[in-house]
């Protein structure tokens, strides 16, 4: 699967920011919750492990389920998952996961029906997921470290979890889904122009696509992109898109997540 592949070269990319960081510097806090880098890193690390699950024990992964139910939420054993890796210790066990991820989502069958904390979903959905959680998570490790990313077309995953979810941020927050959805055009890295739904001049969004994926993964507010929003639908929709799964959820207040400079 593709989608594998753009996974790995997302975690690549992420190591490649954190590789030369030493131990002390993964503690710093992100705009995110609190979170530390340490903190990022062991839930990317475990949910990539519950990813690989899916197709190699599903017994075990059941009973990980099990255990988040027991001890009141996923932060405790996420810790608990790592035995107290931190650092650059924490970062290989991280990227080696990874790996072993992507490998074996790269033979799997795109369309096989996985087993989840949910409803069971495709084995395409559950890896584009992943990319998502590492894309948006890296977020904030790029925003605390003061350093912009340089974006890949492979965020057209991220794009189309964005448009596909509309319907459902509505029907998550108990609201009626309006229609139609809004144009959406959207410009990638590459330069190249993604569109999305029927043509509308009176409901539409246009910009980059990064600073869509921002949006729809919540570590941005809209009002901190450049992204042209035009009706009230399209305003709606971007004032609380949501592209990950769980209870709704608000994006951060304008102004919060942005790259910080060093004297930050």
């Amino acid at each position: 699967m593709e989608q594998a592949q753009d996974f790995l070269d997302e975690s690549k990319a992420l190591h490649a920011l954190i590789a030369p960081l030493d131990d002390a510097a993964f503690g710093q806090a992100t705009a995110f919750k609190g979170w530390t880098i340490n903190d990022v890193l062991r839930h990317l690390h475990y949910w990539n492990w519950m990813a690989w699950l899916q197709l190699n024990d599903e017994a075990l992964l059941v009973a990980q389920m099990k255990e988040i139910a027991r001890a009141g939420g996923m932060r405790p054993v996420e810790t608990a998952h790592v035995d107290g890796a931190a650092g650059q210790a924490l970062v290989a066990l991280w990227r080696a996961q990874a790996e072993r991820t992507a490998d074996v989502f790269a033979m799997a069958d795109p369309k096989a029906r996985l087993k989840w904390a949910g409803p069971d979903m495709s084995a395409r959905s559950s890896i584009t997921a992943r990319l998502m959680e590492t894309w948006a998570h890296g977020q904030e490790v790029y925003d605390q470290l003061g350093v912009v990313r340089e974006n890949a077309d492979r965020i057209r995953n991220i794009v189309v979890l964005g448009i596909n979810t509309f319907g459902w941020t509505f029907r998550n927050r108990k609201l009626d889904v309006p229609e139609p959805m809004p144009f959406v055009s959207l410009t990638a890295p590459s330069g190249e122009v993604w569109t999305y739904g029927e043509p509308n001049a009176a409901e539409r969004i246009e910009g980059r696509a990064d600073e869509f994926a921002q949006v729809v993964t919540q570590t941005r507010n809209i009002d901190d992109t450049q992204l042209k929003v035009t009706g009230p639908v399209a305003t709606q929709w971007m004032g609380f898109a949501q592209c990950f799964a769980g209870s709704p959820e608000n994006p951060p207040a304008p102004g919060v997540r942005h790259t910080m400079t060093p004297q930050q």
